[in-house]
């Protein structure tokens, strides 16, 4: 279980550019964090060396209430990078029960991540007949079908029309009331309260 996410004197590079250093937050349980920033600063990478995924060149990322980084980064977050990351022949159905099980779900919580986010009719389609916006809920429904405290999200709700922004957003909130802890990279508001923090500043 995290209880907190702390980071401080981070910095990271990309080849032999140095995106930002000296950086510092923390997120408690119950909050959430808009990463802001013009494109290239580095939120997606920011997200990605919190994930695990780059190393830094400086400073620290702690999990709190966590006995290792690599549990934490296993079984406590979530990343949803801004490519889907979905397979594209296969269903909906399939790539969303393959994920669900990946991270630690049944069959019976991928379903009802299905009626959460109203994916019923697009289950027996293929990946690559989906919208953009249906992709998406796609690849947000493991957040409700496998829970974990750590939600790291690059342009969550980009593809996403109105409704389902404002659907997502009540996802979101319940995730905080349950003692969820979210990062986000942003162009565009999030629909909760956020702290907001910019990147390349």
């Amino acid at each position: 279980m995290i209880t907190a996410l702390a980071i401080d004197g981070l910095g990271l590079g990309r080849g032999d550019r140095t995106l930002f250093e000296g950086l510092s937050l923390r997120a408690a349980a119950g909050e959430a964090v808009a990463l802001t920033g013009a494109n290239g600063a580095g939120k997606t990478s920011l997200l990605r060396a919190i994930a695990g995924f780059i190393r830094p060149l400086a400073g620290s990322i702690v999990f709190e209430g966590a006995d290792e980084a690599a549990d934490a980064r296993s079984t406590a977050l979530h990343f949803v990078g801004h490519q889907d990351g979905l397979k594209p022949t296969r269903t909906a159905w399939e790539e969303l029960s393959f994920q669900v099980r990946w991270t630690g779900g049944s069959e019976a919580s991928a379903r009802q991540a299905v009626e959460v986010l109203g994916l019923g009719p697009l289950l027996d389609l293929e990946i690559r007949k989906l919208s953009a916006g249906q992709r998406r809920r796609v690849a947000l429904a493991r957040l409700v079908a496998s829970p974990r405290t750590l939600w790291l999200l690059d342009e969550p709700l980009s593809p996403l029309d109105a409704a389902r922004r404002k659907a997502f957003g009540g996802l979101m909130a319940s995730h905080l009331a349950a003692g969820g802890i979210i990062l986000a990279a942003v162009h565009d508001p999030l629909p909760i309260d956020a702290k907001v923090v910019e990147i390349g500043e």
